[in-house]
């Protein structure tokens, strides 16, 4: 049976359906846009190179205040920009630390040693740098200034001329925040101000080392003198406001976690060439009574943290006082307990040196370590650190690496940070490592 539709008929179809497609292609169109508008860049990009978070916050603080005049600003880290991001990049600010002697930090490294090894056009780049330093250190905000050359020279136009912060000066910083304000067109953003200082006390003092040939280090506990204990995660640092230089707060890694009911520090008593104490040290080990007021404030260290490698298999690699941050990165999983633990730790002399054996030999006990590898470099005539140890389970290292383990390493930059890099990069492969560092399975947290 055929049948048979009026031509009136057939134009209302047609026009029911043609409204429908053009419904259709109008909400096409409009989400094709908004899909452009979020992707499209900002108009303004500030590039944070950072180790233990103080230039990362400074560039989101940055990127806010440009917001506030109305300016698209957002901040990123510089493992992120590529030849292609900076080629496509008009306005950029670049917040960089240095660290150790001059070198990018570990998520600047790839930007360091590829783009900035080889020549680009960057005419079209307007910038300005803010190298965050330490004066104490030889190549002082060594890596800003060769950020801030580099730019230069591949035709890139300053905004402003580079501001260097010496241990995060605060009248630098103002400096800082005065030019991206004005840049923003606002002059009246109130002052970033770091968390302020909370009086604290030390509960208790031990030696950790006594006999070491090394300098003597304490396990410190200190208790809030108003009683009311602040949070913190596994891997946070605490600032220490010495007496004698209250303007340079000394950094240490926080050994505990808040459900222990006290804030410990596993710090080493360091001496200047004359032999007089370190003076926050000095005053930490030696000075401080039981009455007297530690001046202590707590910094996020989002780069040390588990975060999203909570659930992830964990390497733990350091020596002497890095036991520090390690130990508080442990015992948060065997809290929420997870087994897979392999800390691998380095010191002098099993007699004089082992730190926390207790501790760390009843987790191995007990299974919360599944592996506690030791390297006593003055108990053997090889003299073996932890980079050897490594290398000798090398096969096990790729292993935990392919079963999706993270990196956290603590601890000296000279000789241990640098020799476990080393050995990683040989077990694993330099890509493979870089790879680990961009996706944030590869932290350090080194001095």
């Amino acid at each position: 049976m055929s049948v048979t539709i009026e031509p009136l008929r057939w134009g209302g179809a047609l026009a029911l359906s043609g409204g429908w497609l053009a419904m259709c292609a109008g909400i096409w169109r409009a989400e094709r846009a908004r899909r452009r508008a979020s992707a499209a860049p900002a108009d303004w990009l500030v590039v944070y190179a950072s180790q233990t978070g103080n230039a990362e916050f400074l560039a989101r603080r940055s990127a806010e205040l440009l917001a506030t005049g109305g300016l698209a600003a957002r901040a990123a880290c510089i493992s992120t920009l590529d030849a292609a991001a900076l080629a496509g990049a008009t306005r950029v600010l670049f917040i960089a630390s240095t660290y150790g002697e001059g070198d990018a930090p570990d998520t600047a490294a790839p930007f360091a040693g590829r783009l900035m090894a080889a020549n680009a056009d960057l005419r079209h780049l307007h910038y300005a740098v803010l190298a965050l330093g330490d004066t104490s250190y030889a190549n002082y905000c060594g890596f800003g200034r060769a950020l801030d050359a580099w730019l230069a020279a591949q035709g890139a136009t300053r905004l402003f001329e580079r501001i260097d912060v010496d241990r995060g000066d605060a009248h630098a910083l103002a400096d800082w925040q005065h030019h991206v304000g004005r840049l923003a067109g606002t002059a009246d953003a109130p002052d970033w101000e770091a968390p302020a200082y909370r009086d604290w006390r030390i509960g208790e003092r031990t030696l950790l080392n006594p006999g070491s040939a090394g300098a003597p280090l304490f396990r410190l506990a200190l208790l809030p003198a108003d009683g009311a204990l602040p949070g913190w995660e596994a891997g946070d640092l605490a600032q220490v406001g010495a007496p004698a230089d209250p303007d340079h707060p000394r950094e240490y890694s926080i050994a505990s976690l808040p459900s222990e009911g006290r804030l410990e520090l596993l710090v080493r008593l360091q001496r200047r060439a004359d032999g007089t104490p370190g003076v926050a040290s000095g005053w930490l080990c030696e000075g401080a009574g039981g009455a007297d007021v530690v001046r202590l404030r707590i910094r996020a260290h989002e780069r040390f943290r588990l975060g999203a490698n909570a659930r992830r298999p964990l390497i733990a690699i350091g020596n002497g006082s890095g036991l520090a941050g390690l130990r508080a990165l442990v015992k948060a999983r065997i809290n929420a307990g997870m087994h897979d633990n392999w800390l691998l730790f380095g010191e002098r002399n099993a007699a004089h040196d082992f730190l926390l054996r207790e501790e760390l030999q009843g987790w191995a006990g007990s299974g919360w370590l599944a592996r506690l590898d030791l390297a006593f470099s003055r108990d053997r005539p090889e003299r073996p650190y932890v980079q050897d140890v490594l290398r000798e389970r090398a096969a096990l290292v790729a292993d935990w690496i392919a079963r999706g383990a993270a990196v956290y390493v603590c601890g000296s930059l000279q000789g241990m940070a640098g020799g476990v890099h080393e050995a990683l990069a040989a077990i694993l492969g330099a890509d493979v490592l870089d790879g680990l560092a961009a996706e944030g399975r590869y932290r350090r947290d080194v001095y």
